[in-house]
């Protein structure tokens, strides 16, 4: 059985209140299309170092065809994304990195401890944990659905070198 040890408990938010929508996060995070892996925002606590959202899983993710084909399951790596773009629309938002766009820097003690699946929605709290501007942020986050905690652990995000990256492509 999940652990009931919530980041937030899910009675501190309420799911219907809306305050970042898809163009509001589009605002503050890149992904687009197929890698847009948060539906809404529904709670902050910048004091607390919290945010909320939520991705309502649909039977047109472009993984249902085939994770898997007869039952399909939410890859785990798709989960992380979600925390992940999470953590980042906090980070922007509030420029605790002061960075124009954050990349993955690693994740530790991640567990998957229920299925998400089509039809679900998966409910994403992270806490900030710290921050070194211009270097790293550290948040703990989980994943819920239906008051279960269905995936934990800690996640790390970094600076990408944009314009590196820009030059590299240009380059090519």
């Amino acid at each position: 059985m999940a652990p009931r040890d919530y980041i937030v408990h899910p009675s501190e938010y309420d799911l219907s209140n809306v305050i970042a929508d898809i163009d509001e996060i589009r605002r503050w995070n890149k992904q687009r299309f197929e890698m847009e892996q948060l539906t809404a925002i529904v709670h902050e606590d910048h004091s607390r170092g919290l945010c909320v959202g939520y991705k309502d899983v649909t039977p047109d993710e472009f993984w249902v065809r085939g994770h898997f084909p007869v039952m399909p399951v939410m890859p785990g790596v798709m989960m992380c994304e979600a925390a992940a773009q999470l953590s980042s629309y906090y980070t922007q938002k509030h420029n605790l990195l002061q960075a124009s766009v954050i990349g993955f820097g690693g994740m530790e003690d991640v567990r998957f401890r229920e299925p998400v699946v089509p039809g679900d929605r998966l409910v994403i709290a992270v806490e900030r944990v710290r921050v070194r501007p211009k270097a790293m942020i550290v948040c703990r986050f989980q994943g819920i659905v239906r008051d279960n905690i269905v995936v934990d652990g800690v996640i790390k995000g970094v600076p990408l070198p944009v314009d590196y990256l820009r030059e590299t492509a240009a380059a090519k």
